[in-house]
C-alpha cells in the first residue's frame, strides 16, 4: 500500500486517530482544554426534493448505465463525493484507507514513499519520504505526476490515481513526472515496505547538533527527547547550537507536534484550535521542563513543510525560541478528526483551524521564515594559497609559542561526508549558529 489517502495525502492531516477508542484525535491528549458549552442545534427539516432527486438519479443509473452497478457501490460513491467536495482534506475512508492511516501514524506501511496533493488537476508530490523508493529514485517535492504506467492522471480522481499506484510489494511502476515546467520524464521504481524513521540526529561539527524530523508520528516526541539527550552525551553534556530540520516534513499527529515544540519551550502557548463543536476548542501550553536546555536553535523550513511542521515552526517563531530559515512553508492550517464507522470504515473530516501562539492562522498562507535562504549547490574549491611564512627557510617562530602551520601541513579531517557539505541551506544554518556562538561569547 502507498502512504497516500483517497482524495488527499494522509500525512497532510494534522490530527489523526490510531484506534477506534480515539474517535477525536485532538482528544488523545488535551492538557489545556477550554470548556465550551454544547448547544444542541435545531434540526432542520429533511430536504425532500433533493432526496427525491437523489433517489431518481440512483434509479436512472441502475437502469441505464452501460454496466450493472449495485446499490452498495453507488451509495459508497455518493458518500465519497459528499466528503470530497467539502475541502481537499476531508475524505471517506474505506477499510484499506483507514488501515493505511493507522499504519502511517505508527511509521510502517507499504508503498512508494511519496506524499501527494493535487494541483490544476494533476497529482503533485508534496514530499518524498527519506530512504524510500521515491527518494532514492530522485523524485522531488513539487514534481507533478502526469502519468501512471502510461495513463494520464489529468481528469482522474485522486482515488483512481491512488488505486493505480497501489499494488503488490516488489512490483514495478512507472511514473511520468514534470519538474518546474520542464519536459516530462519517466521514473520506474518498485513498491516496497516503507519503514519511516521519523527522527534522525547527529553532530554536524564540534558542539553543533542536527535534528531532522521527517514526519510526526505517535512516538516522535519521545524520539526527539532521546535524540537530544544522546547528542548532549556525545558532546560532553552540552551543545553549542542545534539545527532542527523540518524541510519536506508533510505533518502528521497533532499531539506529536505539541510534544516536539514543548521540548524547546518552558512556558507559554504552543497552539490552539477553533471550530464549530465544543471538542474542537483546544489549547496546548508548554511545561517548565526543557529537554533542549536552551540551546541556540535554527529551524529549517520550505514549501514541503506542512501541517504539524508548521505548528512547531509557528510556535518557536512566535515564542522567539529559534530563528526560522529557508523558504515559505506549505500553508495547511486545518485540523482533521477521524470518526470510526461500522465495518472498519471512517470519516476524516476537517473540524477546526489551528492558530499559532500570537493568533496567526497559516491556512493557505504558510509561515514566512525569519531569514530567507533558497536551496543551492555547494562546491568546494581548494585553497589557492600554496606558500606561507612558515614555509620560508629560517623563519621566526611564533612569539607566544605553538607549532608552525606551513602550507603543506594538512589538518586532520574526517573522510566521512557531512550533511552540511552538500546542503546549502543547512550550511547556512550552521554558519548562523556559529556566528551566534561567537557573539554570545560561548
Amino acid at each position: 500500500m502507498l502512504h497516500l489517502s483517497r482524495l488527499t495525502s494522509l500525512a497532510l492531516t494534522v490530527a489523526v486517530a490510531v484506534a477506534a477508542p480515539m474517535a477525536h484525535a485532538a482528544e488523545v491528549v488535551a492538557p489545556a482544554r477550554v470548556p465550551t458549552p454544547t448547544v444542541a442545534p435545531a434540526k432542520a427539516p429533511l430536504p425532500l426534493d433533493e432526496l427525491r432527486t437523489f433517489a431518481e438519479v440512483m434509479d436512472r443509473i441502475k437502469a441505464a448505465y452501460v454496466e450493472p452497478v449495485d446499490d452498495k457501490t453507488l451509495l459508497e460513491n455518493a458518500i465519497k463525493g459528499m466528503l470530497s467536495n467539502l475541502d481537499p482534506h476531508s475524505a471517506y475512508l474505506g477499510p484499506e484507507d483507514f488501515q493505511e492511516l493507522q499504519e502511517s501514524t505508527s511509521g510502517e506501511f507499504g508503498g512508494l514513499g511519496i506524499e501527494v496533493g493535487t494541483e490544476d488537476g494533476f497529482i503533485k508530490v508534496v514530499s518524498p519520504i527519506d530512504d524510500t523508493p521515491a527518494s532514492k529514485a530522485g523524485i522531488e517535492a513539487g514534481d507533478l505526476i502526469v502519468k501512471i504506467n502510461g495513463q494520464p492522471t489529468r481528469g482522474q480522481s485522486m482515488t483512481e490515481a491512488v488505486d493505480k499506484m497501489r499494488g503488490k510489494i516488489g512490483e514495478k511502476i512507472t511514473l511520468t513526472l514534470v519538474r518546474a515546467g520542464g519536459n516530462p520524464f519517466d521514473v520506474t521504481l518498485a513498491r516496497a515496505i516503507i519503514q519511516v524513521k521519523s527522527v534522525k540526529a547527529q553532530l554536524l561539527d564540534n558542539g553543533y547538533g542536527y535534528l531532522r524530523i521527517t514526519q510526526f508520528q505517535v512516538k516522535t516526541g519521545e524520539e526527539v527527547g532521546r535524540a537530544l539527550a544522546k547528542m548532549r552525551k556525545d558532546n560532553n553534556g552540552k551543545l553549542k547550537g542545534l539545527v532542527l530540520d523540518l524541510r519536506n516534513n508533510p505533518g502528521g499527529v497533532l499531539q506529536a507536534a505539541v510534544e516536539v515544540a514543548d521540548h524547546f519551550l518552558t512556558k507559554g502557548l504552543i497552539v490552539y484550535t477553533k471550530g464549530r463543536i465544543a471538542n474542537s476548542e483546544l489549547r496546548f501550553s508548554a511545561d517548565p521542563a526543557d529537554a533542549s536546555e536552551g540551546v541556540p536553535l535554527v529551524v529549517l523550513i520550505n514549501g514541503g513543510s506542512a501541517s504539524a511542521s508548521e505548528i512547531v515552526a509557528g510556535a518557536l517563531q512566535d515564542q522567539k525560541r529559534g530563528i526560522l530559515m529557508g523558504t515559505d512553508s506549505f500553508g495547511k492550517g486545518s485540523v482533521q478528526t477521524v470518526l470510526p464507522l461500522n465495518n472498519d470504515r471512517a470519516l476524516k473530516i476537517t473540524t477546526a483551524l489551528y492558530y499559532t501562539p500570537n493568533g496567526r492562522s497559516i491556512q493557505a498562507q504558510g509561515i514566512i521564515p525569519d531569514v530567507e535562504v533558497r536551496q543551492g549547490k555547494l562546491t568546494s574549491d581548494q585553497d589557492s594559497e600554496n606558500f606561507k611564512e612558515a614555509d620560508l627557510q629560517g623563519h621566526l617562530g611564533n612569539g607566544n609559542g605553538g607549532a608552525d602551520r606551513p602550507s603543506n601541513k594538512v589538518p586532520t579531517v574526517s573522510n566521512k561526508s557531512r550533511p552540511q557539505d552538500s546542503d546549502f541551506q543547512l550550511s547556512q544554518a550552521l554558519s548562523l549558529l556559529k556566528g551566534l556562538s561567537v557573539t554570545r561569547g560561548n
